[in-house]
């Protein structure tokens, strides 16, 4: 844990960017139920593979831009002239896999009868509350986020590995891992505790 600017204390991973600390107190551990929000979460995410998730952070206007504001059926449309657009497009990471699993796991998502249940239903609907005091506790993966990937491959979906579908969990709130001494931790309990 460390003092920012601010005197706040926050966990030491988000102290490298202005990115990261505003993602850090604004998005990850919140408890996200809104879909087209989750589905955000989880194409980002994806997209982060192999990357620093400050590449990815940087780039969201882009993605949103490339990506019809994340919008499940729009990007489900998506035909090989969108592809092609995407994949000269600067303000994303123009790999070919990643655009095409997009679109994929659009039109997976689509196929869901309820996206944000079936995604919460891996934390019984209620974010798991953790005690880390450490970076080094952090879990890369866990029994929830294997079940998970295993789930998503099985309905179609790319870039879901147990690894992918973990930071998804923290950045959506289903589990809190704000490090006890971080100022967010007890803010995002309050959050998941209240539905």
């Amino acid at each position: 844990m460390s003092d920012v600017v601010d005197g706040l204390v926050r966990c030491d991973w988000c102290l490298g960017a202005p990115e990261y600390v505003a993602y850090h107190d604004e998005v990850w551990g919140v408890p996200e139920r809104d879909e087209r929000a989750l589905f955000e979460l989880l194409i980002l995410e994806g997209a982060q593979a192999g990357l620093s998730w400050l590449t990815i952070l940087r780039k969201i206007p882009g993605y949103r831009a490339a990506f019809a504001g994340f919008d499940p059926v729009a990007v489900a449309g998506f035909g090989p002239a969108d592809i092609e657009r995407c994949l000269a497009d600067p303000g994303i990471v123009r790999n070919r896999a990643m655009v095409e699993s997009t679109v994929g796991n659009a039109r997976a998502w689509l196929e869901l009868d309820d996206p944000v249940g079936l995604l919460w239903s891996f934390v019984d609907g209620t974010p798991r509350q953790h005690s880390y005091r450490t970076l080094a506790e952090l879990p890369a993966e866990t029994d929830e986020s294997q079940a998970m990937s295993r789930e998503l491959k099985r309905r179609g979906f790319r870039f879901v590995g147990p690894t992918i579908c973990y930071a998804f969990m923290q950045a959506a709130g289903m589990v809190n891992d704000h490090l006890v001494g971080c100022h967010r931790h007890r803010e995002c309990a309050r959050l998941g505790a209240a539905g």
